[in-house]
This record gives structure tokens, sequence and C-alpha cells, in this order.
């Protein structure tokens, strides 16, 4: 219930403001403006459903073919002891461990393309347990918010973008990227564990974050010193390979267990076509009502009303024009990839601003995307407190980023 609140607020608020905005200020344009871009968020969220179409038809075709094949199984049962703590409501060789494991490393690895569709598939297997189709079950908004909080390696696009705006050193958010996406993933986990009563002081969990921080550090040792090319070559090549051996070895195994690979194939591309239209409706819903917020100048007020607060406290404030890409991220990504970008002309991509946008935007996730196409995609209605701890993951995110953005560059 907490986003239909959320989506009712958005059109309410943004309405008042704009009514404010003509009657007191005499703004004659702004609801002309507000409609033009309602229109123009529709149109986005149908092209964004109908261009996972394509990607989304060839994964869960790849997908059916490990399941069928019996791939999927082994992975479930490779990642049981670690998932059968944050998922305890999905049995230790369900396929859909194997497919929410596939969807983190395809996250961690900067895939999104590979990802969402995955995840998709995981949200599909974990609503075969759910006894109530309308509402999130407990192991669904686990994983949702886990997605939400965006757990990525390495920042490529952001790394990229420095790169063409005149960096020094592209590559220099790297660390901060890591540890502000580290932490933003972690209190997810930890608000939705506090709601569910789990404990997280167990063995696999412990284990799974030393493993985590030792390849964090082991990446800074082997990335540490190459040239912003170099890492954006090797990453590339390890999530290429990576992606492509899973396909090869899903192929290979199903033509071994003598299974017909193409049929099946296509038995999985057509669910996955089926996924991508579903999908329409919850997106643009969402879109338009982000579209209203935000061209009402509701955004910009909220930012506002924090700088003045932080000013009125005696605290630092170079952190307040930044403060759009974080609020934009959890709306829209390339919202804030956009704000990022014009941060980083207005004061300098190597400017205390300039590096902060990026450390947020590389280490925080577009929550009501996640919210709005993951629950679609199921027709999940009542999404129970999920929006709460994805934007609570946001919001620690946002503090973390800004707070290592000082201890890095401040």
């Amino acid at each position: 219930m907490a986003l239909n609140y959320i989506w009712i607020a958005f059109f309410l608020v943004a309405f008042i403001v704009a009514l404010v905005r003509l009657i007191v200020f005499g703004d004659t344009e702004i609801f002309t403006e507000v409609m033009k871009n309602m229109f123009e968020s529709t149109k986005t969220g149908a092209e964004i459903s109908i261009g996972l179409a394509g990607i989304m038809t060839f994964w869960l075709g790849i997908m059916r073919v490990g399941e069928r094949a019996g791939m999927i199984a082994l992975f479930a049962k490779g990642v049981g002891p670690f998932f059968s703590k944050l998922f305890p409501g999905v049995p230790k060789d369900h396929p859909a461990n194997g497919s929410v494991i596939m969807n983190f490393s395809a996250n961690m690895l900067g895939l999104d393309n590979a990802a969402t569709p995955v995840g998709l598939k995981a949200m599909k297997q974990l609503q075969e347990l759910n006894p109530d189709k309308d509402t999130a079950t407990n192991a669904q908004i686990m994983f949702l918010v886990l997605n939400t909080a965006g757990l990525t390696l390495i920042p490529t696009s952001v790394i990229a973008i420095r790169l063409v705006a005149g960096a020094a050193n592209p590559a220099d958010i790297f660390i901060p990227s890591i540890i502000g996406t580290f932490i933003s993933f972690l209190s997810g986990m930890i608000a939705v564990s506090l709601y569910q009563r789990i404990n997280l002081f167990k063995l696999p969990v412990m284990v799974f974050f030393g493993l985590f921080i030792g390849m964090m550090g082991g990446l800074y040792l082997w990335l540490g010193d190459r040239s912003p090319k170099e890492i954006e070559l090797v990453t590339g090549l390890l999530g290429g390979l990576v992606i492509f051996s899973v396909i090869a070895l899903f192929i290979v195994y199903g033509m071994v267990k003598k299974i017909n690979v193409y049929e099946t194939f296509i038995e999985g591309a057509k669910e996955g076509f089926q996924t991508s239209v579903m999908i329409i409706p919850y997106l643009v819903g969402i879109l338009v009502a982000i579209s209203v917020f935000r061209t009402t100048g509701c955004m910009d007020y909220v930012v506002n009303g924090i700088g003045t607060l932080a000013a009125a406290c005696g605290l630092d404030t170079r952190f307040v024009p930044v403060l759009p890409v974080g609020i934009m991220k959890s709306l829209s990504g390339s919202g804030a990839r956009g704000l990022m970008i014009d941060i980083m002309k207005q004061y300098g991509p190597d400017s205390f601003q300039g590096r902060l946008a990026c450390i947020i935007q590389g280490s925080t996730e577009t929550t009501f995307y996640v919210l709005a196409v993951y629950f679609g995609s199921v027709n999940i209605k009542n999404s129970r407190y999920a929006a709460a701890c994805g934007l609570i993951a946001d919001l620690v995110g946002l503090v973390a980023a800004i707070i290592i953005g000082y201890a890095f560059f401040g």
C-alpha cells in the first residue's frame, strides 16, 4: 500500500504546487508544461517496455533452456546456504535461487540488459510460491529491495562519462562508489531483515560479506593503477566472458541432457515478450507521476529546503547542488544521469560537486522503476513495506555517498 500512497501524493502535491504557481505567482504556462511532460512520459514508458521486448525474449528463452536442462537447479544448490538465510520461505532447491544469484551477478558486473530479464524471471518463480497472488511475499520484497539497493562492483558507465567530460582521473570515483553501493545494499538487507525478523548473524551471511569485501579489495589491487580506458576494456571483457559463458553452458548442458534446445528456447522466449507488454501500464503510471512532481518544481523545493536546514545547522552546503541527482536516482535513472552530466558541466568533473554526483550515481539505484517493473511483471498490487525499505536503502546510500565524498575529496 505504500506505493499507492506515494503515487497519489506525487499527483496531489504537484497539483497543489501548480495551482499556487498559477494563482500566486502568475505562472500561466505551468499546466501546459505539466501536460506536455505527462504525455512525453507516457510515450517514454511504452518505449522502454517495448525496448525491453527483444532482450526479454532472448534472455527468458535462454533461462528456460537452463531451467529445463537442470542448470538453474545446480545454481540454486550452490547458493542455498546463503539464500536460505535471506529467503527462508523459498525451498533450498527451488530454481528461483539460481535466478536470483544470476540477477545479482549481472548487476554486480553492471550488465543491466542481462540483469533485468533474469530478475523478472526470478520474480515470476517466486510468485509461484505466493499463496496470495496480489500481495508481495517476504521473499519477493527481500529480492526487490536488494535490487533497488543496486550492488555494483564497477560503475563502468559513470567512469566512461567522466572520461568524456575531461576528468583528470575518471576512475577516481571507483573505490568510493563501491563502498557506497555496498553500504546501500547492506542497509536495504538490514531494513527488510528487521521487518521479517531475520537474524543476519549467521555463518553463510558473514562469509558472503567477507567474500564481497575481499572481492572489493582484489578489484582495487587489480584495477587501481589502470587507466580509465583499460578499466572499461577489462570490465567489458569480464562481463561479456561471464555472460556468454553462461549462455554456452546452458546450451551445451541442454544438449547433454538431450532436450530440444531450440524449441525450449522458443517456449521461454514467448514468455519474455508477454512480460515486456505486461509491464507497460505499471511503468507508464510511475513515470507520469514522477514527471508531474518534477515539472511543477516540487523536487527543487525539497532540495532548497534541505539546503536551508543544512546552512542553519552550520554544515558545509557544497553537497546541496548535488542532491537532485540522489533524489532523481530513486525516480529515474536516465534523469539522474542527465543531472549528473549537468553538474559536471557546471562545476567541472574534478570539482567536489562533480565527483560527488558521480559517486551518488554509481552507488544508488532507481527504486520506483524497479518497483513498477518487477511487481508489475507478476501483477502484485499490494507491495507492503517494499517501497519503505527501498527508500531507506536509497536514503542511507545517499547520506553515505555524501560522507564518502567528503572523506575522499572534501
